[in-house]
Order: C-alpha cells, then sequence, then structure tokens
C-alpha cells in the first residue's frame, strides 16, 4: 500500500497515523514540484499559490487554460466542449455531439 508522508517536529511521518517514516541505509528525497508564479485570480482576486488551487479555480469558474484554447484553431474552429461553446455563444460542432 501506498503511504503519504509530512514533515512534522523536524522528522518525516506518517501523514495520518504519525508514524515515523522508517528510512534504513537510504535518506528519503523531497519530491521535485514544478516551478509555479502565484497570481491573483482575475475574476475573484483571490491569490492562487499552487498548481491545484490553479486547476481548481479554473474548474470553479468554468475557465480553461489559455492553450487549451489556442488548440481550436488546429481544429478549424470546431468546439468539442458544450459549456465553453455556451460561453462563447457557439455551437458544438456536429463530429462532437
Amino acid at each position: 500500500m501506498k503511504r503519504r508522508y509530512v514533515y512534522r517536529d523536524g522528522q518525516m511521518v506518517e501523514r495520518t497515523t504519525g508514524e515515523p517514516m522508517v528510512t534504513g541505509d537510504w535518506q528519503p528525497v523531497a519530491p521535485l514540484i514544478r516551478d509555479f508564479s502565484p497570481y491573483a485570480c482575475p475574476i475573484t482576486g483571490k491569490e492562487i499559490r499552487t498548481p491545484q488551487q490553479h486547476a481548481d479555480n479554473l474548474e470553479r469558474h468554468g475557465c480553461v487554460e489559455y492553450n487549451e484554447v489556442a488548440g481550436q484553431s488546429r481544429m478549424n474552429g470546431k468546439l468539442k466542449n458544450k459549456r465553453f461553446a455556451k460561453k462563447l455563444g457557439r455551437e458544438v460542432a456536429e463530429e462532437y455531439r
């Protein structure tokens, strides 16, 4: 079973039980996290600090990443997503209905 650990009181412990991590001869290494620059949400003004907050914020407000919109040109202007098409006042392409 996969376990998740957090750093508490100077040591790595299992997230829910608080049991110390058994490391043996190896030392745990922190996972690499991609760079993310915090920004203010243009809709609410709330600061978005993590990739997960960013994804949740996009979903909450029915928004999409710019590169997803830019990809529409490769589809000759045809839209797949019903909510996005409605937001733009357009119809979903016939082949995606």
